[in-house]
């Protein structure tokens, strides 16, 4: 099963970030949002790719929920 994550851009080179959630850090590109994204912003990664940004509470209620779900071996 594909699922795109909801993670938090602490870094950014360009087109390039690196987003964490739960101490996980994945690198991922923005070539693909369609809107600018900086350091600090929720984003969903799916696949390598930065592919929509979210409302911070939003995104810390979809973690929550997934945090519930999913084990934490399902979550990196």
């Amino acid at each position: 099963m594909c699922l795109g994550v909801p993670m938090k851009i602490v870094s950014r080179d360009g087109d390039n970030i690196v987003a964490e959630v739960d101490g996980v850090q994945k690198e991922a590109s923005i070539m693909l949002l369609g809107e600018e994204a900086i350091v600090g912003d929720y984003v969903i990664i799916h696949a390598g790719f930065a592919i929509s940004r979210l409302d911070e509470e939003y995104a810390e209620e979809t973690i929550r929920m997934m945090r519930e779900i999913y084990a934490p071996e399902d979550m990196a």
